[in-house]
């Protein structure tokens, strides 16, 4: 029996998903109102489909369990950096770690080849084998030049509980979706209209 791939949340991306994959990836974990979760990543064939998705595999890659639980405990990591981030607090030296050890598990500079025909060339190696390390130092040099880059500072998480996504604000939005701001507009009145009167 073939596994279907077609769970989906419910959630258009959040802003900021299409410049910065590692946004992307932390966010394939959803909390949705009710207390339902969604992962976009919780089987291989779910993570196999997610890669595909966002361009960082082919949709043959054959992702195993193994390399799906790699790719889940790099979002794991990335998710800490983004709320260490957040909250203005230190990150955790683990999650530091771990991105540096993605971002370096993989050659970054196109190694020279030689065709017996056609002589010598320059490419980077990507073997099937390799394919979840590429994506994932693909993914982690993204988290790494979010966190760094111009876009930090517009980096935050929804305003709107339960959702635990992040985003790149945009002015005064705080929220990853029209519905989690009308969620979280609705629950501020509902609070106005049951406080006590204050004399």
């Amino acid at each position: 029996m073939k596994e279907s791939v077609t769970e989906e949340p419910a959630l258009p991306p959040a802003q900021g998903e299409e410049e910065h994959l590692s946004l992307a990836l932390a966010n394939s974990a959803i909390t949705l109102a009710g207390g339902h979760t969604v992962d976009l990543l919780r089987t291989p064939a779910l993570a196999n489909h997610w890669l595909n998705e966002h361009g960082l595999a082919p949709v043959d890659a054959g992702v195993r369990d193994l390399c799906a639980t790699r790719l889940r405990a790099l979002r794991e990591q990335v998710r800490s950096l983004f709320a260490a981030r957040d909250a203005g607090l230190p990150a955790l030296p683990a999650a530091v770690t771990a991105i540096n050890d993605a971002m370096t598990r993989v050659p970054t500079a196109p190694l020279l080849q030689w065709d017996d025909k056609a002589g010598p060339y320059r490419a980077t190696p990507h073997p099937t084998t390799e394919i979840v390390d590429h994506a994932l130092a693909t993914l982690a040099a993204d988290a790494a030049d979010l966190l760094t880059g111009p876009d930090a500072d517009r980096l935050t998480a929804c305003g709107s509980a339960p959702c635990n996504r992040y985003l790149l604000r945009h002015g005064r939005r705080h929220w990853c979706s029209t519905r989690c701001g009308d969620r979280a507009r609705a629950a501020r009145a509902y609070a106005r209209r049951t406080q006590p009167p204050t004399e």
